[in-house]
């Protein structure tokens, strides 16, 4: 953030969002402007070397856990579980120590990369060798998930929700199931990363579509940094102790993606110590405002609408009833998500539909649904603007949103709405 004077008395701010692979500045008048709230962790992260440090540390020092090399032994087989192309997870620095470890007492084990896509589309070779670098890439086994591959799932049993668990054979069959991934406050698991690896990161679609029920999605407790009594993380809990997750290492970023905090061992231990963590760095008090403006932490995370809800559920919170929520975010995927995007084109009443969502049995859950009920909460509350030259602005415009090319109009309009006391 920035600040000039214009005039005597009177003066402007200059907010930078991260959009894309740059930024959108904002420039707000004095008046307008109620402040900057970030992650009280700032930009607190460490240098590659300095990282590789901190992850050598905790790998030798694992969260109420055997070390690695010890957990390989005599392994025939491990399936170490990594993000996919939607994390910004520095895979190319936690993965090269892990392998290192896993292979030192066991130099013959044999290992698979298994990508936790989710229900997400598979990752292009181009955004795996970006992720992995290219030595990883080439040299290890990487497996793609494929949540709809039936001759590739299996089932382990029930979830406390009475939802069946079916996921990839690869982790289920195993001798050492482990994983990788990064944790920030997640809009209705509590948390992100530990066992989200396994559910919804590799299990089948059916088993995803249960545990984001509309029921689920509607609990008080499916929110940003709420563990306790959130029925969804108590499914995914519960899905990793099923499938034998032992071991993870989950980092946590600052606002350039540095990793601030490295957390290795047994899997709920240490993403218990990550969410901790997290948790202190993150949370901050936000006055409730008449424009809030929001961003989805740059490329990857805002690479699609989809996955830019996150953000505006972030914001929905701090803007009042008949607000506006002004999201700089790239969108270069489009929509991400076509299940959500054509049943809010064909939708003629939002409110209607919402209703409808929550009606929905949890067997009944189809693709996306969970999304676009989070959406619709928003726009029945708020209108939301996006800043993006990216995608078409009928993409919006056909789901009840608009988009702006600059900030500067996307403001205007807001003002345009809120009035000139906003």
């Amino acid at each position: 953030m920035s600040m000039k004077t214009i005039a005597p008395g009177e003066r402007e701010f200059q907010v930078k969002v991260p959009n894309g692979r740059g930024c959108t500045i904002f420039t707000l008048p004095e008046k307008m402007f109620s402040g900057v709230f970030a992650p009280a962790g700032g930009n607190a992260g460490l240098s590659d070397a300095q990282a590789l440090e901190l992850v050598q540390h905790s790998l030798d020092n694992p969260i109420d856990s055997p070390c690695l090399e010890e957990l390989s032994r005599g392994c025939r087989s491990a399936v170490v579980i990594i993000s996919d192309h939607t994390r910004p997870v520095p895979s190319r620095i936690i993965l090269p120590p892990m392998l290192a470890r896993l292979r030192r007492n066991n130099p013959d084990i044999d290992i698979t990369l298994l990508v936790a896509t989710g229900c997400h589309r598979a990752s292009r070779t181009e955004e795996l060798k970006e992720k992995l670098g290219e030595d990883i890439f080439h040299r290890e086994r990487i497996i793609i998930h494929d949540c709809d591959d039936t001759a590739n799932l299996v089932r382990l049993g029930k979830l406390p929700s009475g939802g069946d668990l079916v996921i990839s054979r690869l982790a289920a069959e195993t001798d050492l199931l482990l994983a990788e991934g990064f944790i920030e406050p997640h809009f209705f698991a509590g948390f992100s990363g530990g066992r989200k690896s396994v559910l919804p990161g590799v299990a089948a679609r059916t088993t995803v579509l249960a545990n984001h029920c509309a029921e689920f999605i509607d609990s008080p407790f499916a929110a940003a940094g709420i563990l306790e009594n959130n029925p969804i993380h108590r499914d995914m809990a519960s899905a990793a102790r099923q499938a034998g997750l032992k071991f993870i290492v989950n980092v946590a970023l600052d606002q350039q993606r540095r990793i601030a905090g490295v957390f290795a061992g047994a899997a709920e231990a240490a993403h218990a110590a990550g969410c901790e963590f997290v948790r202190k760095h993150s949370q901050i008090e936000v006055p409730v405002s008449d424009i809030v403006i929001t961003g989805n932490g740059g490329y990857p995370l805002d690479r699609d609408i989809y996955q830019s809800v996150k953000s505006l559920s972030s914001a929905y919170r701090a803007c009042r009833p008949g607000g506006v929520i002004i999201a700089a975010c790239s969108c270069m995927d489009g929509h991400g998500g076509e299940h959500m995007y054509q049943t809010l084109k064909n939708s003629t009443d939002f409110q209607q539909l919402y209703r409808h969502i929550l009606r929905v049995p949890a067997e009944e859950t189809v693709p996306d649904q969970w999304q676009y009920q989070i959406l619709l909460k928003v726009l029945l509350k708020c209108r939301v603007f996006f800043v993006t030259g990216d995608c078409p602005p009928e993409l919006f415009s056909n789901m009840g949103m608009r988009c702006f090319a600059s900030p500067e109009e996307a403001l205007r309009e807001a003002v345009k709405i809120v009035g000139d006391n906003a």
